[in-house]
This record gives C-alpha cells, sequence and structure tokens, in this order.
C-alpha cells in the first residue's frame, strides 16, 4: 500500500512542480524524495511524475491522483486533531491565515490573550491575498482563516465576526482637509488610491467610489497599507483606509488627514474559517469569538479616541 509520507511527496511535487523545492516543503532530502516517488510509481504502476531538465510536471493521472491524496491527507490530519482533543485542550501550533491589510493591527492583543488563557498553544502567522489563503485552507495548508468577506471554497464553516469602519484620508494640504465635516457631493471627481486589485479591500473601496461619485485611480495600485497612505501624504489623491490600521499607524497630524463625511458609514465585513468537520472546530470557533471581541474593544476605543 502507498504510505502517507509518499502522498506527501506527491502533492508537495503537485504544489512546487520542482524537485528541490518540493523536497524543502516537505522537510525531505531530494534523493528521498525522488526515491519515494519512484517506489509510489513503481506500485500503483503508473507514471505520475514527468521529470523535465528544469522541473517536474505530474501525469494527467499523477494530477488526478494527487489530488485524491491531498483529500486524504486532510482528512487524516483532522482525524488526528480529533483524537488529540481528548486532552479537551487545544495545542501545539495553530497555522493562520490572515490578510496584510488585518492581521498586523489586530492579532498581536489577540495572541498575547490567547496565549494567556491557552499556553500550550502557538500561532503561526501567514499574511497572503485572502482568495489565495482560502485554497489553501481547503487544501490543508492552513488551519484557520482570518479576512474579509466572503470567504468562498468548499468545505468551509464560516464565522462572520465583525463589521469595521473605512476611514477616507487626503493628503493634509488638500483643499478637503481643512473644511471640518465636508458632504456627500464634494467628493465628487476625487481621485482615490488603492491596492491591486487581488485584495478584497480594493472592491470595497471601488464600490465606494461609486456610491459616491469618486475616481478610483489606475495610475497606481499599492502593494500594502503604508505604500497607498504615503501615496496620499505625497499629493496623489485621497484613499479609503480601514479603521483598525488607522487606528494603529495614523496619529493626529500624522502625514494623512483623517476627512469626516457627512452620512459617511462605509464598513467592510471581516470573518474566520476554518474547514468544516475539523477535529478542532469547536475549538476554532472560541478563537473567533476571542478575536471578534478583541476587534470590538479596540475600534471601541478607537472610535472613543476620534469624539474626544
Amino acid at each position: 500500500m502507498p504510505t502517507l509520507r509518499q502522498f506527501e511527496y506527491l502533492v508537495a511535487v503537485a504544489d512546487n512542480r520542482h524537485f528541490g523545492r518540493a523536497a524543502q516543503a516537505a522537510a525531505a532530502s531530494q534523493p528521498t524524495l525522488s526515491h519515494q516517488l519512484r517506489a509510489l510509481e513503481a506500485r500503483l504502476g503508473v507514471t505520475l511524475v514527468e521529470r523535465r531538465t528544469h522541473g517536474a510536471e505530474l501525469s494527467p493521472i499523477g494530477r488526478e491522483i494527487a489530488e485524491r491524496a491531498r483529500q486524504v491527507l486532510v482528512e487524516v490530519k483532522d482525524i488526528r486533531d480529533l483524537a488529540e482533543r481528548a486532552s479537551d485542550r487545544l495545542a501545539g501550533t495553530l497555522r493562520f491565515g490572515v490578510s496584510p491589510t488585518l492581521g498586523p493591527y489586530l492579532m498581536p492583543p489577540v495572541i498575547a490573550g490567547l496565549h494567556r488563557s491557552q499556553p500550550d498553544l502557538r500561532f503561526y502567522m501567514r499574511e497572503g491575498i485572502p482568495d489565495l489563503q482560502a485554497m489553501e485552507l481547503v487544501k490543508g495548508s492552513i488551519d484557520m482563516l482570518l479576512g474579509p468577506l466572503p470567504i468562498e471554497g468548499e468545505n468551509l464553516t464560516i464565522e462572520p465576526l465583525f463589521r469595521e469602519p473605512l476611514i477616507l484620508v487626503a493628503p493634509p494640504d488638500h483643499p478637503l482637509a481643512g473644511k471640518g465635516t465636508i458632504k456627500q457631493a464634494d467628493l465628487a471627481e476625487t481621485s482615490v488610491l488603492s491596492l491591486d486589485r487581488r485584495h478584497h479591500l480594493h472592491r470595497d473601496v471601488a464600490e465606494q467610489c461609486r456610491q459616491n461619485g469618486m475616481i478610483l485611480s489606475r495610475d497606481y495600485e499599492g502593494t500594502s497599507l503604508d505604500s497607498v497612505r504615503q501615496m496620499v501624504a505625497s499629493g496623489l489623491g485621497l484613499a479609503i483606509l480601514p479603521a483598525l490600521y488607522v487606528r494603529s499607524e495614523i496619529s493626529r497630524g500624522g502625514d494623512v488627514a483623517l476627512l469626516e463625511v457627512e452620512g459617511w458609514k462605509a464598513t467592510r465585513s471581516i470573518g474566520a474559517a476554518w474547514r468544516t468537520g475539523a477535529g478542532f472546530a469547536d475549538e476554532y470557533l472560541v478563537v473567533a469569538r476571542k478575536i471578534a471581541e478583541e476587534a470590538n474593544v479596540l475600534l471601541s476605543e478607537a472610535s472613543h479616541a476620534d469624539r474626544s
């Protein structure tokens, strides 16, 4: 019978298309990986990997077997997690995917709080594009995902957590920056910068531009919230930034001005996801609710500071 380790090697080659990188991802030597894949091919009686000078591609039957092997590996992990629940305690390392527009500004106090209540739990945080991380969650590469909704993927449990306000900012010397509370009509035809379109935030910003008659700039798309803020500070346009980022990174009198728009209620929905049937699904829900609690505390503090 094929071994789980052989299936891990096959999936690693499917993901990396290169023996060296696959061996590194599977924490094995390249000769060991190559030998075990040949043994798997001999056992199954088919060619799984087409070996090339500069890489490796799976054969058609290899791709199908790799996808089924991936499902087997995810199921085995969930079975192990389910067995470990006998201790009634979430321990070990939780592999957590998080959006870069959210994680750095929310997760530090969450992790600190969880560590105090569950000292045996460690977090491995991986930032990335939400849509790509949803695929990693389905494949079993990560255990939980925190990011903007919607989160889409097969056999996922989605838990809505909170709504995060979106804040309009401008260069300090922009005409709107000195007007106090401004009207929606004042925003017409203003240029707005955003992240590149792979990010959910890009879609949220595009929708606010549509609703308020603003123009989404195509001349510059940032790779991070910091880069967008810096472009605003240099005078290239306005931006719409998440409230937790504003609370963490932008103080009063900073390099951009926060605009108060009459009737402005823009928000984005944040949620958590994990595989349905995961061994630690109940514990993941506890973690998700802890995140929501901490986020609401931070957002409340930020709202109180704005009013004072």
